[in-house]
């Protein structure tokens, strides 16, 4: 189908307007397609008229590009444009309906200018509902937007305020891990102070060894007082108010210009001995009564109040050191005291020559219940016994000395090695029945060509022949001294040839924690047997300390040591 229409006024050009627009909407042409098409239409007219000339306009129905059916508009200009070059004008609209009927002329007709312009507003009053319907879309969406935007805008807050919450955990972690690092540093310097200042048992080592510890970190100067120093003849040095006063009252006090704010310390005014310098003076307790007073500067300004309560329960822990140490040595001095009094001297024998080493352990009390003793009795014989109380200390000489004493009373009345370890037996029980004791007796007649002794739970003797085959003395001994039991200890004989050694020991002599008794009492009998006899006849002090010295290459000894040789030199 093809209309066309000749224009040459704006009257032909309205009516092929109109036209246009009432055939589009005839074919279903979409009504923004239908506005589309007319308005375009409608310009190029102008431009038509605005030229002059009779333009040609054609209208037809056609295909385009395999999609369906157009309605395509095609305005050729007049040949006066067209010499001017002037090209034709085309435009296409889909057509969604076949041809309308023609009316009776056979064809569509244009109507007056008014029906026209109705018909414009038409196509416009549907362009703008079409509009009016976009508009409430918009207006939706605009809506769904804002709402949107105020739920992404909660949601920021949220996650704001999430972020900050999470930002003030993290600060609080932080700092209760810096806190958590400070109070283990804290009590690791405090469990390894604590070892320092224990590990030794002389007061002024720990005097000494406490600035070390604790300048520079937790203080810039460390100053101790301890009272009993008072009594030197050089005179008292002069000490701050402040430790005066914690002295008297068994406080912690801080001299400084501005409160401490340090818990369970009394503030106090700046000492007058060194007013610019902030002191702290902890009192050194006991049970009794303060030792001393620590007087420590800070490293800088001031003291974290937690470094405080360190530092009083350091101060606490190094009196506790320096009173055990001032104990221990006071029993020290008694326990050698008493112990170089009972070590006497051996007495000189016919036919028999002794010599005797005691050596104290290198570790704690260093005086201890291990003991010798040579003496003789009223036919003659001589006795020779090494013992040994359980426990070390004071208490452990003391019961040392009775048992000496009482041996050498129960001697006088006569009797074997095996009667006096039996009544020795029962006395220790009797005396002490918390305490145990070791010992072995061996007795000496010049007469006799046999040696008797007896032994009650102590290492056996070992007895070296003239001809340097060495015999351990191990027949059944008694059962330790003191033990709730009755028993008695029998004598053994053996025949004693001269030129003959016999040595007695104690337990810390052959014994090692890491290897038992048993391989060093081997060890003694091959170190007895590798003297000469000439050597054991001219120098039984030298053959003492040659034996010792193998038998104790370790510097370390958790016991005392006690040897007694014995050299039989024959008939008188």
């Amino acid at each position: 189908m093809t209309r066309t229409w000749e224009i040459s006024d704006v009257e032909d050009a309205a009516r092929a307007r109109i036209a246009t627009a009432r055939l589009a909407s005839a074919y279903g042409v979409a009504p923004l397609e239908r506005i589309r098409l007319t308005a375009s239409l409608s310009t190029r007219l102008r431009r038509c008229l605005a030229k002059g000339g009779t333009w040609r306009l054609a209208l037809e129905t056609g295909t385009e590009g395999g999609e369906g059916t157009v309605l395509r508009a095609v305005l050729t200009p007049s040949p006066e444009a067209s010499a001017a070059g002037e090209p034709p004008w085309r435009m296409s609209v889909p057509r969604p309906r076949p041809a309308p009927e023609a009316d009776a002329a056979g064809e569509v007709t244009a109507d007056g200018p008014a029906e026209a312009l109705l018909g414009a507003d038409e196509d416009t009053a549907l362009v703008l509902d079409r509009l009016r319907e976009r508009e409430a879309l918009v207006a939706f969406h605009r809506e769904e937007l804002h709402q949107t935007n105020q739920g992404v805008v909660a949601l920021h807050a949220e996650l704001d305020a999430a972020g900050r919450a999470q930002r003030e955990a993290f600060a609080a972690e932080r700092a209760a891990r810096t806190e958590a690092e400070h109070a283990r540093r804290r009590l690791t310097f405090l469990a390894d102070a604590s070892a320092v200042l224990t590990a030794s048992l002389d007061h002024h080592e720990i005097v000494r060894r406490l600035p070390g510890l604790l300048v520079p970190e937790y203080a810039s100067h460390v100053d101790v007082w301890l009272f009993d120093q008072d009594s030197d003849p050089g005179g008292v040095p002069a000490h701050p108010a402040a430790a005066v006063r914690a002295a008297r009252t068994g406080r912690p006090q801080y001299a400084a210009g501005h409160p401490g704010g340090l818990p369970g310390v009394d503030d106090q005014p700046p000492s007058a001995l060194d007013p610019g310098r902030p002191l702290l003076c902890i009192p050194l307790p006991t049970r009794r009564a303060p030792l001393g007073v620590l007087t420590l500067s800070p490293p800088g300004e001031r003291w974290d109040p937690d470094d405080a309560v360190m530092l009083v329960e350091l101060t606490r822990r190094a009196s506790i050191a320096i009173d055990h140490a001032q104990r221990y040595e006071h029993n020290r001095d008694i326990a050698e005291t008493l112990q170089r009094a009972l070590l006497t001297e051996l007495p000189a024998t016919p036919g028999l020559a002794l010599a005797a080493r005691y050596l104290p352990a290198t570790h704690g009390l260093n005086i201890g219940g291990d003991w010798y003793d040579a003496f003789r009795q009223r036919d003659g014989g001589v006795i020779v016994v090494v013992g040994d109380v359980t426990g070390h200390g004071l208490r452990a000489a003391v019961m040392m000395s009775q048992l000496r004493t009482a041996l050498r009373a129960y001697a006088v009345d006569g009797g074997g090695p095996g009667r006096l370890l039996t009544r020795l037996h029962t006395f220790l029980h009797d005396l002490q029945p918390d305490l145990f004791a070791t010992a072995v007796i061996a007795r000496f007649h010049p007469d006799e060509p046999t040696l008797t002794w007896a032994g009650a739970g102590h290492p056996p003797p070992v007895l070296r022949e003239p001809d340097g085959r060495v015999r351990v003395l191990d027949a059944k001994p008694g059962a330790m001294l003191g033990i709730p039991l009755h028993q008695e200890i029998a004598d053994h004989t053996v025949r004693l040839e001269p030129g003959s050694t016999l040595a007695l020991y104690t337990d810390g002599l052959v014994e090692r924690r890491a290897r038992g008794i048993d391989p060093g009492i081997e060890r003694l009998a091959r170190v007895l047997g590798s003297f000469g006899p000439r050597e054991l006849a001219t120098d039984l002090e030298g053959s003492a300390d040659g034996i010792l010295r193998p038998l104790l290459s370790d510097s370390e000894r958790d016991d005392d040591v006690c040897l007694l040789l014995c050299h039989h030199t024959g008939p008188a």
